[in-house]
């Protein structure tokens, strides 16, 4: 009984060893005393191709707005949209309501003011002779008087008639000249008007393509409001819009990639035309216009305008300088830096970041070495000296061999 005794004690004492090395192995493997897991990678001297990335939106550098300068009805449209229209062609008439019997009110004011000019230039005619005969008979009188031939009053009476005709002569050349420029004002608002006219004749400023009909025919519009709206298809460009934050090196003539969302595998070359002055205070972007190599309007690929469209800005390369990936890169307290493996143990290292990437890889200009092995996932929050176990990958292979 005692020797049976003595081995079920046995047991129980093994089967409790065996617990607490299955319950200790668990803690130390798979429980939270368990190594973390995490992939690594060596830092690595290379050089960078930065760039900038940005989305756009496709616009026309030139568009016009063709309406009517004064108030009218739209008599006829003569285009339509997607029409392509050369410089000069009719593309629609306006009705000028009462301009045809305003310009022959101005005809008539036109002719009567022509016979007022002439009526004038009579007068005038008429008052320079009046002139000269009054010279001729003062002077005579005054040759009379000297040889006391006549009275003083005589030769009085003779001066004042010559000043009375040197009056009428001022009075008819300024009569003259008023009937001049009533001739003159009349005509200027006839061509006016005339203007005002061929104005209803709406004709293409430039060669270009109709994007809108704003009007149709019988409408009524005031002086601004456009008819139709047209573009220069040669002249479409892409409005870029770049993060601040990620904006450093942005210029005119950098080299782009242009991938349109209708055309997803087809980027077109382009290139930055200029960097506006003025950036987007509230998105916090700054803004570029960005042109394509081949005309986008000749491409066989020709975008809408607002379409979206990605763009990629390519940079001067870099000089040779310490490697690793954006993914390794932490902030801890604060501070800017990466977990280093030393002896097996992760401790924090501080660094100065330069350029990166968008294949995902920054400069590291200090606090690291080549060879330096750091920290680029791991499961949880690392600390200084936690122990880790590098792996290849933290997510579990599927059964195809790919992760699920």
């Amino acid at each position: 009984m005692k020797r049976s005794l003595l081995l079920t004690r046995l047991g129980l004492a093994t089967l409790a060893l065996l617990v607490l090395g299955v319950v200790g192995y668990v803690l130390l493997h798979a429980g939270p005393l368990a190594p973390l897991q995490v992939t690594v990678t060596a830092v690595q001297e290379g050089r960078l191709q930065p760039a900038i990335f940005g989305i756009g939106t496709v616009e026309a550098r030139r568009s016009w707005m063709v309406g009517p300068t004064v108030v009218g009805r739209v008599r006829s449209v003569r285009v339509d949209v997607g029409d392509r229209v050369k410089a000069g062609q009719l593309l629609a008439e306006m009705d000028g309501v009462d301009l045809d019997q305003r310009l022959s009110a101005l005809d008539a004011t036109v002719a009567r003011a022509t016979s007022s000019q002439a009526a004038a230039n009579a007068q005038l005619a008429d008052a320079a002779a009046r002139r000269e005969l009054a010279s001729l008979n003062a002077r005579r009188n005054q040759e009379l008087a000297a040889q006391n031939f006549i009275s003083a009053g005589a030769l009085e009476s003779r001066l004042q008639e010559k000043a009375s005709a040197d009056a009428a002569l001022q009075a008819a050349q300024a009569n003259l000249r008023a009937a001049g420029q009533d001739l003159s004002r009349i005509q200027a608002e006839r061509a006016a008007l005339a203007r005002q006219r061929d104005n209803l004749r709406l004709l293409a400023p430039a060669d270009g393509v109709v994007i809108s009909r704003e009007a149709e025919v019988g409408s009524t519009l005031v002086a601004g409001m456009p008819v139709l709206r047209l573009i220069d298809p040669a002249s479409l460009w892409v409005k870029l819009r770049v993060d601040q934050g990620r904006s450093a090196g942005l210029s005119a003539g950098l080299v782009a990639s242009i991938v349109l969302r209708s055309q997803p595998h087809a980027p077109m070359a382009g290139r930055v035309a200029r960097v506006e002055l003025i950036a987007d205070s509230v998105t916090e972007e700054r803004i570029a216009q960005v042109t394509f190599d081949v005309p986008a309007g000749t491409s066989p690929i020709a975008p809408a305008l607002g379409e979206l469209a990605e763009v990629t800005l390519q940079l001067p390369q870099t000089a040779p300088a310490l490697l690793l990936p954006n993914a390794s890169v932490q902030r801890v307290q604060g501070q800017l830096g990466v977990w280093r493996i030393q002896n097996g143990k992760p401790e924090f290292a501080p660094v100065r970041l330069g350029v990166g990437s968008l294949d995902g890889q920054v400069q590291v200009l200090a606090g690291l070495q080549a060879a330096d092995t750091v920290v680029v996932h791991s499961h949880k929050a690392l600390t200084a000296g936690a122990r880790v176990q590098v792996v290849e990958t933290l997510v579990k292979p599927g059964p195809q061999g790919r992760a699920p």
